[in-house]
């Protein structure tokens, strides 16, 4: 299959989600969010990162607003063993292979199937051995939109056992524009998984007290720079709220048991930015709900593993309105 810099520029569709309230565009390459509006005082306020024109999404670069995968996040030294056979995976880097691998999901051109304005489907088969993975693995993500509410519903079926954690990684901005240090951010998560230097996982829980991933209580996401991952306590209510200066509020809910936290303290600019915009460090924050990473390579993580009788399923939902008539 043709994949990131390969695929024709005109091979790219994009597809618009509509409501009451706010406006989604999302491309068929890597499934990405290439912008969202949300309708805030008389106006509309673009409250993702992205690139004008779709073609700028082939690169890859700063994994925008994509979903990302097989495996989201980074395994250590590009490989693991499942049952006693190591696997080695397709990397740039020999420290660990990121989001996937340079030809992961992120870089491929989903096919698409809309329901009109509520709704896109998106599918893609990955074939055996693709970036180094064992197993054929048939993926479908339907990305819906309710009033304020986008979710993401995300399944994998494999042909055997293999790991899988998907993750959609968009920027999110709620000032529209400029820098995000000032978004107040809240997480339900008592500890988080310490990184190395390389940022992988080292393979062991810790409480986030004392640490810049303390979000317990709503705090500036530019007090320090931050790349981790947060263990998330569960129950019924969000895992995640942003509030921003001007009054726009988002909440997440989802069924996976982490998220990775990420102001941009790397991201550097790339093609030509939406109207407005300018993509630089801190000027978005991603909120990456996720299964434990480096799990193939740590056994007392819990596990990532899916098979044919036990597929992959996520379902995460963001809702971004203003505080007002948030539901």
């Amino acid at each position: 299959m043709a994949k990131g810099l390969d695929i024709p520029a005109a091979q790219i569709r994009r597809h618009v989600l509509e409501s009451d309230n706010a406006q989604v565009s999302v491309l068929s390459i890597g499934c990405a969010v290439q912008d969202w509006r949300v309708s805030h005082d008389g106006g509309e306020v673009p409250v993702v990162l992205g690139y004008a024109d779709p073609a700028d999404y082939r690169a890859g670069a700063n994994c925008m607003g994509f979903v990302a995968g097989r495996v989201v996040n980074r395994i250590s030294g590009a490989n693991f063993v499942l049952n006693g056979e190591e696997w080695s995976l397709t990397s740039a880097d020999p420290a660990y292979q990121l989001h996937g691998g340079p030809g992961g999901l992120s870089r491929c051109n989903w096919t698409t199937e809309a329901d009109g304005t509520r709704a896109v489907r998106l599918t893609l088969h990955s074939p055996h051995l693709d970036q180094g993975y064992p197993g054929a693995v048939d993926f479908e993500i339907t990305i819906s939109l309710d009033g304020h509410r986008l979710t993401y519903d995300m399944q994998a079926r494999p042909d055997r056992e293999t790991p899988i954690n998907l993750a959609h990684h968009s920027y999110y901005n709620l000032m529209g524009a400029g820098p995000v240090k000032d978004h107040l951010l809240r997480i339900n998560g008592s500890n988080h998984t310490p990184n190395g230097p390389d940022l992988v996982a080292l393979g062991h829980t810790a409480a986030v007290v004392g640490t810049v991933y303390d979000f317990r209580d709503a705090r500036p996401v530019g007090m320090a720079d931050l790349d981790g991952n947060i263990v998330l306590d569960g129950g019924n209510g969000p895992a995640a709220e942003v509030t921003a200066p001007n009054g726009l509020r988002l909440r997440m809910w989802t069924n996976q048991p982490c998220m990775q936290v990420y102001n941009s303290v790397t991201l550097a600019s790339h093609g030509t930015p939406l109207p407005g915009q300018e993509h630089l460090r801190y000027s978005g924050l991603c909120l990456e709900a996720q299964g434990f990473p480096n799990a193939p390579n740590v056994p007392e993580f819990p596990s990532i593993l899916c098979s044919p009788d036990t597929p992959y399923h996520q379902r995460t939902e963001i809702e971004i309105a203003p505080q007002r008539a948030a539901t």
